[in-house]
Parts: C-alpha cells; sequence; structure tokens
C-alpha cells in the first residue's frame, strides 16, 4: 500500500498503518485529483493525518465495481448463510482489532477509549453478528389467490447502495447500514463523514480479509458538497441512506428525487424526557445525565430536553447538578477516569458556546457549566463544561433547536396533558423518556408521543435487536432489528397460471 498508508503511534503508545486511500473494489488508491483532507485531533487541536478525498470520478469508478460486484456470481448467486459467513468472519476480524480501532476512534473522534472500546466497537460486534444470523431467513411467501393461480413473493435485494455516515458514531454507524445491507445482497459505496475519516479505512482492510468480493463494499473519503453530492445524484446508485442532521437530510431528499431513488434518513432530534411527581428521583437525575451527557452530548437520540413536574422541579434540578458534577469527569480522552472529552471539531465546539450565550441572553437559569473547560490538553482542546440551564421557557432558542453538546434545558409542567403538549410541540421526533412509577400512565403518555423511540424509566438504551427511528422531522425508516432490513430488499410478486385459459 505504499503511498496510500501511513505508519502512525497513538497517544496511548499503539502503532499501527493506518491506510489512507480511497477503498474501492478491495484495493486503496489516490484519489483522481490527488486532493487530501485532514484529521485532526479535537483533544489537542493537532493534525493527525491527511487521507485521500474523492471527487466525482472516484465515485464512478466506486459504483462501477460495485454495480460489476452486485452482478457477479461470486456475490449474485452466493448462498445466504455463506453471506451469513462472511459477516461473521468480518465481527471476529473487528473483535481481533478491537483496540486498535477503538484507538483510532477516540483519536479521530475525541469520546473516551473506554467508550470506544466497550460501546462503539462492541455495538459494531453486535450488529453485525446480528445480520450474520439473519442472512439466510430474508425470504418471500406464498399468497393463496384461486385454484388457478399460485402467487408468491421474493425479496431480493435493492443494488448498489450509498451510504452516508456521521461523525459521532463513526464505526457504529457503518455496521449499522453495513450489516442489513451485505445480509440482504446489496453493493455498498460508502462516505465517512470528512471530520472523522480514519477508522472506517481501517475496517476496510478487515473487509477484504474477512473475503468478501472485490467491489461488494467501497470506501471514500471527501466532502460532503462533493463526494456526498455525486453518490446521492449518481444514476446507478438506487438506494441512499444517511445519518446525519435534518438540514443535510433535506438537501439529500431533493438530489435524490431527480432519480426517484429510495432513501433512509436517521436525522435530528430534540428528544423530551417527562419526569412525574411520583418517578424515583434518584434514577431520573442518573438516566438524564446518561441521556444528555453520554458522547460529549453528540447523540442524536439525547434526551435535551427535561419537563418536570413542579413539585419534584426543585429537587430534580439540585439531584441533576449533583450528578453532573461527580460524574462528569471531562478530560484527557485516553485517561481511565475521563467521562466526557472534546466535542469534535472546533466548528462544533463553536456551535456549542453560541447557544451557551444564547441561553444566558434569554434569560434561562444557568445551573453549572456555561463556559469553555480549559483544564485539559494546557489549555488546547475543544472542551466543554457540561452545562444545565433551568427555567427555561419553550420559545428560547435552546429550547426549540437541536444543540448537539453536553448541553441540556430543563423546564417544569404541572399537568400530564401539558407535559404531552409541550413535549410534542417540535418539528422532531426521534426519541423520548417517561419517568413514573404509575405503569398505567408510563404506557398512556408513551402512546401519546410523537416519537419513533420511547423509554419509560430509563435513557438512550438503544438496542440492536430494536427498530430505531423517528418520527417527523427526525427520518424516514427504520434501522436495527428485523425493520432494518426492510431498508434494504424490495418484494417481487410473481403470478403463476395454472389453468386460466382465454
Amino acid at each position: 500500500m505504499s503511498g496510500v498508508s501511513i505508519d502512525l503511534t497513538a497517544p496511548n503508545g499503539r502503532k499501527y498503518t493506518q491506510p489512507i486511500g480511497l477503498f474501492i473494489n478491495n484495493e486503496f488508491v489516490a484519489s483522481k485529483s490527488g486532493e487530501k483532507l485532514a484529521s485532526i485531533n479535537p483533544a489537542d487541536e493537532a493534525e493527525i493525518a491527511s487521507v485521500y478525498a474523492a471527487g466525482a470520478d472516484d465515485v464512478d469508478l466506486a459504483v462501477e465495481a460495485a454495480q460489476k460486484a452486485f452482478k457477479h456470481p461470486s456475490w449474485k448467486q452466493l448462498p445466504g448463510t455463506d453471506r451469513g459467513a462472511l459477516l461473521y468472519k468480518l465481527a471476529d476480524l473487528v473483535e481481533k482489532h478491537a483496540e486498535t480501532l477503538a484507538t483510532i476512534e477516540t483519536w479521530d473522534n475525541g469520546k473516551p477509549y473506554s467508550v470506544s472500546l466497550n460501546d462503539d466497537v462492541a455495538g459494531v460486534l453486535d450488529t453485525l453478528r446480528y445480520y450474520a444470523g439473519w442472512a439466510d431467513k430474508i425470504h418471500g411467501q406464498t399468497i393463496e389467490t384461486t385454484p388457478t393461480k399460485f402467487a408468491y413473493t421474493l425479496r431480493q435485494p435493492i443494488g448498489v447502495v450509498g451510504q452516508i455516515i456521521p461523525w459521532n458514531f463513526p464505526l457504529l454507524m457503518a455496521a449499522w447500514k453495513l450489516g442489513p445491507a451485505l445480509a440482504c445482497g446489496n453493493t455498498v459505496v460508502m462516505k465517512p463523514a470528512e471530520q472523522t475519516p480514519l477508522s472506517i479505512l481501517y475496517l476496510a482492510n478487515l473487509i477484504k480479509e474477512a473475503g468478501f468480493p472485490p467491489g461488494v463494499v467501497n470506501i471514500l473519503n471527501g466532502h460532503g458538497r462533493v463526494a456526498g453530492a455525486a453518490i446521492v445524484q449518481h444514476p446507478d446508485i438506487s438506494k441512499v441512506a444517511f445519518t446525519g442532521s435534518t438540514m443535510t437530510g433535506r438537501e439529500i431528499m431533493k438530489m435524490a428525487a431527480g432519480t426517484l431513488k429510495n432513501i433512509t434518513l436517521e436525522t435530528g432530534g430534540k428528544s423530551p424526557m417527562l419526569i412525574f411527581a411520583d418517578a424515583d428521583i434518584d434514577q431520573a437525575a442518573k438516566w438524564a445525565h446518561e441521556g444528555i451527557m453520554y458522547n460529549q452530548g453528540q447523540v442524536c437520540c439525547a434526551t435535551s430536553r427535561i419537563l418536570v413536574h413542579d413539585s419534584v422541579y426543585d429537587e430534580f434540578v439540585r439531584l441533576f447538578k449533583e450528578v453532573v458534577a461527580s460524574t462528569s469527569k471531562v478530560g484527557d480522552p485516553f485517561a481511565d477516569d475521563t467521562f466526557q472529552g472534546p466535542q469534535v471539531t472546533k466548528a462544533q465546539y463553536e456551535r456549542v458556546l453560541s447557544y451557551i450565550e444564547s441561553g444566558k441572553s434569554e434569560g434561562a437559569t444557568l445551573v453549572t457549566g456555561g463556559e469553555p473547560h480549559k483544564n485539559a490538553a494546557g489549555g488546547k482542546g475543544f472542551y466543554i463544561a457540561p452545562t444545565i440551564f433551568a427555567d427555561v421557557k419553550d420559545n428560547m432558542r435552546i429550547y426549540r433547536e437541536e444543540v448537539f453538546g453536553p448541553f441540556v434545558v430543563v423546564s417544569s409542567f404541572t399537568e400530564e396533558d401539558e407535559a404531552i403538549t409541550r413535549a410534542n410541540d417540535t418539528t422532531y421526533g426521534l426519541g423520548a423518556a417517561v419517568f413514573t412509577r404509575d405503569i398505567e400512565r408510563a404506557h398512556r403518555v408513551a402512546q401519546e408521543i410523537e416519537a419513533g423511540m420511547v423509554w419509560i424509566n430509563s435513557s438512550n438504551d438503544s438496542d440492536f435487536r430494536v427498530p430505531f427511528g423517528g418520527f417527523k422531522q427526525s427520518g424516514i425508516g427504520r434501522e436495527l432489528g428485523e425493520a432494518g432490513l426492510e431498508a434494504y430488499s424490495q418484494t417481487k410478486a410473481i403470478h403463476v397460471n395454472l389453468g386460466n385459459r382465454r
């Protein structure tokens, strides 16, 4: 891989070879233009490496390779059981290389190493093995009609799919998309986020080693407005799956409309948490912390709006502040005791700080945080103190807009109907949490919340076996679980005449 890889030593001392090329047809190659983009370590603002950035010509080559692979007998005629075996092999290789993958993810993204290893890489294993088990269980059905007709359906792959993944969970989101797509027999052209290009390229080595035929998976780093747009608009890509902001999701819908592509979108959120008077307030405070401060608050379904019954409001705010103070240790992402690392980029860091200023100017009560955290990396890095605003009004920007950082707003309510109405007063509908000891209320409120996922007495504890996705402007379609297969297969009806003469 001369010229398309470099030897690196990570901050934790791990040495490895980092691919920097475009992964097309099971080989790493330079981009046609030679253009590169840099990966920046958000913990100290130093450049880690520069990788090749794809242009439209490179996308054409990747799509051509994926099309050829889709039609080639080595993939098209491969039994589902054997496709599953390849996914199992890939999962085994990910497990073997888990510490290297977690190291790259933390270095490139800023999340704590413990999270990269125990949550992200572990989640990749779970997802790949789950869909490996599904690969030979994707089938149609026979349908009774009349004595002179035999009718049945086939579930077939869609073809070449374009997949655009975000920067907050690069490896995990890659697995969420690759698992069902490959289990169903599709081929893939994937674009990682330009902010976090490194871990997916290392994963590409493992895809080849697992034995996937050339062209089945192609990975192109590049800028969204160049490589991403070329993927979405390419006439030979049959489907696009995207995870990212709602604004970008709208643009993808517009571009995909030109070729009427099948699309799956998982976009933004401003998920509410409703805490009723009878809730276990201690548990609610701990889950509220997990629901917003995990992964530096960079979680699409983070419960970032907390509505608390006025009778327990003051107690909750006090306990929540204590939990944040005792748990959210901000610092070096490779340190064992770090809970919160830096924001992923300077742009994201500045975005969160701008919302902090907005909250102050709008008159919300700053409970804690509200400033950069400068006690790590000698004052460098994109660190922000965990921030809580209380007494927030529904018309404030910080209540209505997605911040995507360690930033949460708290407000009070008096009646159940009021809480539901205010929870639903948003363009988003990804997730929600309900805390109560009343089982009837829990289910009643969960049914009324306009969101694709509702957690009762927890927050953000998703599972690879359970569908994930949103209502309203939080997305289209579902990932994970059996429902995730529907996005990557299409139904064909076959009618057999058994004697109907004309």
